[in-house]
């Protein structure tokens, strides 16, 4: 079944109550768009309209429902004085944090988007994406939050004991943070982009719930007023659990919950459903990269199971980022799925699809 509206059209009838080709869709496939381009991941550092470009020929090849400009977690770090490891075709990752006592912080200063690090090579991207197809697809571009992107300036051990033992540090980690964050946020904005936040640090598979709510909600909440005062919403993704953390997160102002795989479609739509979209939640790893395309298929129509009655809407998606040597054919079968399970969703086909699934994998020659 060919996609019949654009993203912007199919996404506009939908909030309408309107009829639709198909669910929204997004596989998620951040720096594996450098192989659908051809093109090495280490580009996306440097040339803003290779990182644009990658971006929209896997959109073109494979019709999802939303570009964003996102290459890791440490850009904003880096812009502060942490240093990355830049490899030749793969992730930058951290090599090292900013400071390496507290005696530090006062050096710290904000980070100037349109002059520091790589931040002005995603600006590029980003007016470069509005340029090409931004009357088609949702553009939007991603940020980390201030508690995260504290971790990455002082180490993840040394903030994790100065939560115990000196709190006031990993405070001002943050604040300094915040004021990085926010200019970058501004500029996108300006361009016509849509950000969304990723905080993974505070996930309760790394913090406790008690952490969370002192050290990265004051300065998440924040963060959303302050995109939605600019007069966009925000979409946010905190890895792994996030089940004892449902109720704080239902208080923000956002437009959208992405969850990770871990997490449960159902408890999230209970808890959250009545006041934000829900995006989720494919495993990116063990079905998207490791699975066949009959895995990925029965754990899309599960989603949609679970997600498609969402009161404020639901965006099929994967858990996280997709790893980067993930299959074409894999992240083509999400979206068939997809559009095989119609719009508006019939539970009684998606379940008939879900047995035939579960009847194939059951055959021996599976």
């Amino acid at each position: 079944m060919l996609d019949t509206m654009t993203p912007l059209q199919r996404g506009t009838a939908i909030a309408k109550g309107e009829s639709a080709d198909r669910l929204p869709c997004n596989p998620n496939i951040a720096n594996g768009v450098a192989r659908i381009y051809g093109c090495k991941i280490s580009e996306f550092n440097t040339d803003a309209k290779t990182l644009a470009k990658a971006q929209i020929a896997s959109y073109r090849k494979f019709g999802y429902d939303s570009i964003r400009i996102f290459t890791d977690l440490f850009p904003w770090a880096e812009a502060m004085g942490s240093k990355v490891v830049k490899p030749d075709d793969n992730t930058v990752d951290l090599a090292e944090p900013a400071i390496k006592n507290i005696e530090e912080i006062s050096n710290l200063m904000p980070a100037d988007p349109y002059k520091d690090g790589r931040l002005p090579v995603q600006l590029d991207a980003m007016k470069y994406l509005v340029d090409e197809v931004g009357d088609e697809i949702g553009c939007s571009f991603g940020v980390v939050g201030p508690f995260t992107n504290a971790f990455f300036l002082f180490g993840v051990e040394k903030t994790l004991t100065s939560i115990r033992k000196n709190p006031e540090v990993v405070h001002r980690l943050c604040r300094v943070s915040m004021e990085t964050v926010k200019a970058f946020v501004e500029a996108g904005i300006k361009i016509g982009l849509t950000p969304s936040i990723s905080e993974p640090m505070s996930s309760c598979t790394v913090v406790s719930p008690k952490v969370f709510r002192e050290f990265s909600l004051p300065y998440l909440k924040e963060l959303v007023d302050f995109i939605n005062s600019k007069g966009k919403g925000v979409i946010i993704h905190i890895c792994g659990q996030k089940n004892k953390i449902w109720p704080d997160l239902e208080k923000l102002d956002i437009a959208g919950m992405s969850i990770d795989n871990v997490a449960s479609i159902a408890e999230c739509k209970k808890i959250m459903g009545h006041k934000t979209k829900i995006l989720g939640n494919v495993d990116p790893g063990g079905i998207m990269y490791s699975g066949s395309p009959l895995d990925v298929r029965l754990k899309t129509l599960e989603c949609i199971r679970d997600g498609y009655d969402s009161p404020k809407g639901y965006t099929v998606m994967s858990g996280c980022s997709l790893p980067v040597e993930t299959s074409t054919e894999n992240i083509k079968e999400m979206l068939d799925t997809v559009r095989d399970a119609e719009y508006p969703v019939n539970i009684n086909k998606v379940e008939s699809m879900i047995a035939d699934c579960k009847k194939k994998m059951n055959q021996e020659d599976y």
